[in-house]
């Protein structure tokens, strides 16, 4: 039966048909926008993948200086050798030549080509100096690439090894300023690509792309590389001398908090780092007076006095009886000198390090204030110093301090805390009160010497006022020029203050025979540009106290520095006076201190017997006037 088609039907007909057309049209167009707008970026980058192999090119970390624009780390370039296994016409001549050249296993070399065909390229070897770079490179090997590196060097070697820190082989910090300003210091890769077929084979004749690297930003830093130098000299020489497990020094401006050196000792060689060794490397490599804790014992005495100037709970007129104890909440407290002090001013008490005296002052401020002062001298808080890992020290829990347990805060035991924040808080007292964080980094600056950061961190003003500020450098004068002015050294007004702590094992208890030394020394003492710190962990070659094992060796510091900086000495007639050191061995203790007393001499204990049995120095020694020595009993 034949079908009728009207005008009507035929125009419904096309127009689906159109539509059809239309909605397929926008969909080709919907998938044309998609393909190359929305993941054009995407598939373009896949397609560069198939099509071209590339090698990266490592970019070189910024240049480290000093403060005064010497060269501390720089980057060098190096290489990278690669393998792309399907190039390589003779594999086994190929992994020979490149194992003869690097010094590595045949078989390695000839296991990684052999077992990598289906791979791009495959590395045989990081990190290869240009002159091995070249010899491969001369030896036109197919298949085998190299790719720029970057190595760092450290000018100095083993010179500021945990300030400075060291990089992975990979060209990431590891610890030290390497690691803490990594962001800034490392640069951006490059890359250079090659065409290649669909076996990953390089395309002769093709077009190569290089993209260059971009070198890191360059960081200047507060230390000063010469100080830093006399620093570690006299490092070395107390662990020869006091045969000391570590030893610490650091000179601070207590203006600025800028730290001007800062060591521990043993160390090592930051072009020669002793990876095979991971526990020495990371021993040596810890910035311990940012990341361990210690009782700080007679130094502490700063903190407590500054507190109790600052509250008026003492005065210089204000006398102190020591009988060689304290009894509080009916414990015994020694004074270091079990016979006391006897009768003594606020001035001789600092002097002597008198225990009591510091009890009675912790006492006098209660622990509500005594812990108040802790707090605005950083105690129990980091100090912000840009040094990783660096520890918030430790204090008691307020509500469970008794007043026996502040009578030993007093004198600084009983209580744990970091050099860091010790020398930190002993800056504010000295600085005229006002808080700043101590710091490594001067400022970043880019290529091409635009200042881009400088270092920020916490500020707090008014800590203690300048009167209190004033009367503590006065003392601290005093304590080191115990025969008059200018004499700790020759005519230089140098102040400063000794303490000896002993050490508790990690199950808790005293550690017996086990002692820190310290010393903190001011320059000039009226009004401090430079505070020298030493910590003299575990020495063990006889005496132990701070102003035998320490003192001596702030106070060499202290003459090298001046020499460098040309200091002048503030009064030339100044002479220092030494004598020859007498033999008080089998004396009465009250003998032996009349003598001592006679011809200049100071002493500390070491026993609570009635005669002397030892003595450090030994007889016929020569030692200045004015000295401290050690009475064995």
């Amino acid at each position: 039966m034949q079908k009728n088609f009207t005008l009507y039907s035929l125009k419904k007909r096309i127009l689906a048909v159109l539509l059809v057309i239309s909605f397929i049209f926008c969909s080709l167009i919907v998938r044309l926008f998609v393909i190359q707008i929305v993941n054009g970026e995407n598939l373009q980058r896949k397609a560069t993948d198939q099509w071209t192999r590339d090698l990266a090119i490592v970019a070189p970390r910024g240049t480290i200086y000093d403060r005064t624009g010497s060269t501390l780390a720089v980057s060098y370039t190096t290489y990278n050798i690669y393998v792309r296994a399907r190039e390589v016409s003779d594999i086994s001549q190929t992994a020979f030549l490149l194992a003869k050249i690097l010094n590595i296993s045949f078989q390695e070399v000839y296991n990684k080509i052999y077992n990598n065909k289906n791979v791009s390229e495959v590395l045989i070897k990081m990190q290869v100096e240009g002159d091995i770079a070249e010899e491969i490179y001369n030896q036109n090997l197919n298949g085998v690439y190299l790719s720029e590196n970057s190595n760092r060097y450290y000018t100095y070697g083993n010179l500021l090894t945990q300030i400075l820190g060291f990089t992975s082989i990979d060209n990431v910090g590891q610890t030290g300023v390497e690691a803490f300003y990594n962001n800034f210091l490392k640069g951006i890769d490059g890359c250079s690509y090659v065409q290649s077929d669909l076996q990953g084979k390089e395309i002769g004749g093709s077009l190569r792309y290089y993209i260059s690297a971009e070198k890191g930003n360059d960081l200047t830093l507060t230390v000063d590389t010469k100080i830093q130098i006399i620093v570690e000299q006299v490092l070395e020489q107390i662990i020869l001398e006091q045969k000391a497990k570590t030893v610490t020094g650091i000179v601070l401006n207590p203006k600025t908090s800028e730290i001007l050196a800062l060591s521990t000792k043993p160390s090592f060689d930051l072009n020669d780092v002793p990876r095979d060794d991971l526990e020495k490397l990371f021993e040596q490599s810890k910035v311990k007076p940012v990341t361990d804790v210690y009782e700080p014992g007679s130094t502490f005495k700063i903190l407590t006095l500054a507190a109790a100037l600052e509250e008026g709970v003492v005065s210089l007129n204000d006398r102190f009886y020591c009988p060689g104890y304290r009894i509080v909440d009916g414990v015994k407290i020694k004074c270091w000198k079990t016979i006391g002090h006897g009768s003594q001013t606020l001035t001789e008490a600092f002097s002597n390090s008198c225990n009591c005296c510091f009890m009675d002052l912790a006492l006098r401020l209660g622990v509500d204030k005594f812990y108040e002062y802790m707090e605005k001298f950083g105690l129990g808080n980091k100090t912000g110093v840009d040094i990783s890992g660096e520890q918030s020290g430790l204090l008691m829990a307020k509500n469970s301090v008794k007043n026996v347990d502040l009578a030993r805060m007093g004198f600084g035991h009983a209580i744990a805390l970091t050099p860091i924040q010790l020398i930190t808080a002993v800056s504010t007292i000295i600085n005229g009160g006002n808080y700043n964080s101590p710091h490594i980094l001067g400022y970043v600056s880019n290529t091409n010497g635009e200042n881009l950061k400088s270092f920020i961190g916490y500020n707090k003003e008014n800590i203690v006022s300048q009167d209190t500020s004033e009367i503590i450098n006065q003392l601290l004068e005093f304590a080191e020029n115990k025969t008059g002015k200018y004499t700790f050294i020759e005519g230089y007004n140098v102040g400063g203050k000794t303490g000896t702590a002993q050490k508790y094992k990690e199950t808790g208890g005293i550690d017996q025979g086990k002692y820190i030394s310290s010393f903190i020394g001011t320059y000039p003492a009226d009004d401090p540009q430079y505070l020298v710190f030493i910590m003299v962990d575990e020495p063990s070659a006889g005496a132990y106290y701070g102003s035998i094992v320490a003192a001596p060796y702030g106070k060499i510091i202290f003459e090298k520095m001046f020499e460098y900086l040309g200091e002048v000495k503030q009064d030339e007639s100044v002479k220092i006076e030494y004598i020859y050191m007498p033999n008080l061995i089998g004396l009465s203790l009250t003998d032996a201190s009349i003598i001592l007393k006679d011809i200049g001499l100071y002493y500390e204990l070491d026993g609570e017997g009635a005669f002397v049995v030892n003595q450090l120095p030994p007889e016929g020694s020569e030692i200045a006037k004015g000295s401290t020595i050690v009475l064995i009993t």
